[in-house]
């Protein structure tokens, strides 16, 4: 026998993956499509459920990114590293986000807010207490769990025949948003140095919180000495003028919140990846240290920056043609969204968002969400996504997204009224 054979490994799995739920939510949910699919073979699926953009990226922007290839391949032009993202881009997120108010140094250019969210975990560590929007986009949850701060105690839902959801993890304060509350949450339960996971317009409720409910927030973590993280990915589908785009409308929160956005939703960035994030000055951990130098020393070992190409066409994407172009992009999903809402009245079922938001939050009361999103695929052949997978408060509901082509949401909706 080789002598290779007979190693012993020594090396541990960090014991932070067994944590996790046994299936991500959106693997599962294409796991019972592909399922369904091989039983049903001349079912034509439609996907309602996933948030993945399907428009073409806008021909302005689109032209920046071949641009910007070609950058590259001329001697004049060309480009390396740019560990926190080119000047350019920098200086012009500041002055459409953000009026200005912002020094480049203190804004980072990303992969996307997902990727920043979970370096973000590593910046934070395993001992800060966690607090989160229930229900809320999962990475906000899984994230902690890998860095540690949720799950310490095992006391979390696993994956059962009903699906994954349900009871949430140790190490994690569930602020329930609810119609009850008007999907904004009782922050009595925030505990002192908590990292505040925050989004608005809200994935997966559709609900858009309010310049007094954020001034609420920006208030409740001052008091409590804690930080928000505030995902602002979906700021381009506001409508409401009287609806902030982002925390930094709000007094105080320069002092206590971290913003993180994204092109992947407005500009049809998906497949391209990049978004970026904003650390204040005034910003600081406990012992006093600059939460923005140590972000930037962090990212600068873990990471070395965004694809310039996809910089040159975040550049092109936020001036005036391109502008116009992502105005008409978050149209075309907002009327989606009104379409599927339309649908989902004629059928009397309560629902939010749509309106400020590509997603549409529906109610089924006594009923569990998996169940839900079985009927649906089984009776309508349309993917939904249930709500236990965003967390407790999401049993009951399903989400619809509006992303989507405009034939294959008509289609959806005439199933859903004429069957």
């Amino acid at each position: 026998m080789a002598a290779w054979n007979l190693l012993l490994i020594m090396v541990k799995r960090n014991p932070n993956i067994g944590r996790l739920k046994a299936g991500y939510l959106f693997p599962e949910i294409l796991r019972r499509r592909r399922e369904f699919a091989a039983l049903n073979p001349d079912a034509r699926i439609i996907n309602m459920g996933v948030g993945n953009t399907t428009e073409p990226v806008p021909p302005h922007i689109c032209g920046a990114l071949v641009e910007g290839a070609r950058r590259l391949g001329r001697p004049e032009t060309y480009s390396g590293y740019a560990d926190e993202g080119l000047a350019g881009l920098r200086e012009v997120i500041s002055r459409v986000y953000y009026n200005g108010a912002f020094g480049i140094d203190e804004i980072f250019i990303s992969d996307g807010a997902k990727c920043d969210i979970g370096r973000l975990q590593t910046l934070f560590g395993a001992e800060v207490r966690v607090a989160v929007q229930d229900p809320s986009y999962p990475v906000y949850v899984d994230g902690s769990v890998l860095s540690g701060a949720a799950g310490r105690e095992n006391g979390f839902a696993g994956c059962g025949e009903g699906g994954c959801g349900g009871e949430g993890y140790a190490g994690v304060t569930y602020l329930p948003c609810t119609p009850e509350n008007n999907y904004f949450p009782d922050l009595s339960g925030i505990g002192n140095g908590s990292v505040i996971y925050f989004c608005s317009p809200n994935n997966p409720t559709g609900a858009v919180t309010t310049k007094p409910q954020l001034a609420a927030l920006t208030a409740a973590a001052h008091r409590t000495g804690s930080i928000i993280v505030y995902d602002a990915a979906y700021s381009e589908y506001i409508r409401d003028a009287s609806l902030p785009k982002t925390i930094y409308e709000i007094d105080g929160a320069r002092k206590c919140a971290i913003e993180v956005n994204s092109f992947s939703k407005s500009a049809g960035f998906t497949g391209v990846r990049l978004g970026w994030s904003v650390v204040p000055k005034e910003l600081f951990f406990s012992g006093g240290e600059g939460v923005n130098a140590g972000w930037s020393r962090l990212t600068a070992t873990v990471f070395n920056g965004a694809s310039n190409i996809a910089q040159y066409g975040g550049i092109a994407a936020l001036d005036d043609e391109g502008r116009k172009e992502i105005r008409g992009l978050t149209d075309f999903y907002l009327g989606n969204a009104r379409l599927i809402r339309e649908a989902l009245k004629t059928l009397n079922i309560s629902c939010t968002g749509g309106d400020n938001s590509p997603y549409i939050w529906a109610r089924f009361p006594g009923r569990g969400s998996w169940d839900v999103f079985s009927e649906f695929l089984e009776k309508y052949h349309v993917v939904t996504t249930p709500g236990s997978g965003f967390g407790p408060a999401g049993e009951t509901f399903i989400r619809f997204s509006a992303f989507g082509s405009r034939v294959d949401v008509e289609e959806a909706c005439r199933r859903l009224t004429e069957r």
